[in-house]
């Protein structure tokens, strides 16, 4: 079977899991976190489900399918449970984006002119931006 990319998006996942241990992570890198969780979940139900399929109805027992049957089950579970991390994560990014755009908004000297206004506000719109865009578009496993 393909175990390869299974292994590198665990690999990746673990890279991932690792910078979570420190609290100063973004609601961006909190969502992209919890993409790669859910496409590491995603590939595993895949995994097992293709195990249970593989399995040779001539020769495999019950419990065989039982054990591959819970995997898969297992594995749902966890994918269940980070997408809906990742949409908690994706919505706290973008809710975070836009208060800091107000925030840098309400910021700004009176006497600020547009131009000077928009040039100070591009780091802000630009994180709505890329949050925004991120919450609308689908995985990429």
């Amino acid at each position: 079977m393909k175990r390869f990319p299974v292994v590198g998006v665990l690999c990746l996942s673990a890279v991932f899991g690792l910078s979570a241990c420190s609290d100063d992570s973004s609601p961006a890198e909190e969502a992209t976190e919890a993409a790669a969780d859910l496409c590491t979940d995603l590939n595993a139900l895949k995994a097992d489900n293709a195990k249970l399929k593989a399995l040779n109805p001539a020769v495999a027992t019950k419990d065989q399918i039982k054990d591959a049957v819970d995997a898969v089950q297992d594995d749902w579970e966890d994918v269940k449970e980070n997408a809906s991390k990742l949409k908690d994560a994706e919505r706290e990014a973008v809710q975070s984006a836009a208060e800091n755009l107000k925030k840098g908004y309400e910021d700004l000297p009176g006497d600020t002119t547009g131009k000077d206004a928009l040039t100070q506000l591009q780091p802000q719109i630009q994180s709505l931006d890329q949050a925004t865009t991120a919450a609308a578009s689908g995985l990429k496993c």
